[in-house]
């Protein structure tokens, strides 16, 4: 769990955590990101803030949602070895 910062939305921290997971390789493309219940699980957020944070993720391009199967690490074109 992070210790959250008050003056920031727990979501936007949320957010920057696993955008940072994407960046570093944690999270390689194609691979699912954490659910909603294990967002709320590792973090101790409410699902609502949980949702917002995948929501972020997908409308900044970094994740796409499967129906049914959960949220995936985005292919970038910038990605190497990636065709």
């Amino acid at each position: 769990m992070i210790e959250f910062v008050p003056d920031i939305p727990r979501w936007r921290q949320v957010a920057e955590v696993v955008r940072g997971r994407i960046a570093d390789g944690t999270y390689p493309p194609r691979t699912r990101v954490p659910s909603v219940v294990q967002l709320t699980a590792e973090f101790g957020i409410a699902n609502a803030t949980a949702h917002k944070v995948l929501r972020a993720l997908r409308e900044e391009g970094l994740t796409y949602t499967e129906p049914g199967l959960g949220s995936f690490v985005a292919h970038r074109p910038d990605d190497k070895g990636e065709a």
